[in-house]
């Protein structure tokens, strides 16, 4: 089942997008944004569902690997 993450930015605290992963993704690991942009995962946060709801939110917390 994928996974649909709102992609935070840890320095500033602000979303930069949504992206869905095929898998929960891991800490450790990096992915390229929609601009082209490497970013490393710093952590990721699964919230609680709705009430009502099936799927949790995902937040993962990323910062630029320059």
């Amino acid at each position: 089942m994928p996974v649909v993450a709102t992609i935070m930015n840890s320095t500033t605290g602000q979303p930069i997008q949504k992206m869905t992963f095929g898998r929960m993704p891991k800490p450790w690991g990096s992915f390229t944004l929609e601009s082209g942009e490497l970013v490393a995962i710093d952590r990721v946060d699964v919230g609680k569902p709705a009430p009502g709801k099936v799927i949790a939110p995902v937040a993962v917390w990323v910062t630029s690997k320059k």
